[in-house]
């Protein structure tokens, strides 16, 4: 995980997906910066960079030892852990990091489940969000996570809007860390 590379995520981060205006964030907060981190996650540009600055993130972090998969609640951190787990496999390690979503609700038909994909009851996780505002999906998917009998390392964020979200993560028990902070891509957006 380089400083340039970092640097190079930021700026994409203030080019693609950050606004400023008068926006209801999902938390049902309003702000005057939205930060729709898909427009950058789900470009090729995107994954290049923030698969490998991830994977980094969850092997440098104290919490990274033993950690089989990553996830976390479908829609925001699915691009995020597929490109997490996928610069896992291309690095060599061995075994690569799984991926695995956590749908906003059980299906009524099938397995019925709310963690889908290679994960397995007693595997060591890292959450995955992409903005933090007030923690409260990266809780969601920690409750759904420990209920299918994985125990959850910490919660990796994409970005940090310093809005409270990580004290409440952290106030569960849980470490976090953030690529980049909201500040450092609102410094970077220029205008």
């Amino acid at each position: 995980m380089t400083t340039a590379d970092i640097e190079e995520l930021l700026v994409l981060l203030a080019r693609r997906s950050a606004r400023r205006g008068d926006f209801t964030l999902a938390s049902g907060r309003h702000s005057s910066l939205y930060i729709d981190a898909r427009l950058t996650t789900m470009s090729p540009e995107g994954l290049s960079l923030i698969g490998p600055l991830g994977r980094a993130a969850v092997r440098a972090v104290a919490w990274g030892a033993g950690v089989g998969a990553i996830g976390g609640l479908t829609m925001g951190a699915d691009p995020i852990a597929y490109a997490i787990s996928y610069a896992s496999a291309l690095a060599g390690d061995r075994p690569p990091l799984r991926a695995f979503t956590v749908r906003k609700e059980a299906k009524a038909h099938g397995t019925g489940k709310l963690v889908e994909g290679p994960f397995v009851a007693g595997d060591r996780v890292v959450i995955v969000e992409d903005v933090i505002t007030t923690g409260g999906s990266a809780l969601r998917a920690v409750e759904a996570v420990r209920g299918a009998g994985g125990t959850v390392a910490g919660v990796l964020a994409l970005v940090d809007r310093e809005e409270g979200g990580r004290e409440a993560i952290e106030g569960a028990g849980l470490p976090v860390h953030a690529l980049t902070r909201a500040r450092e891509i609102v410094e970077r957006m220029g205008g």
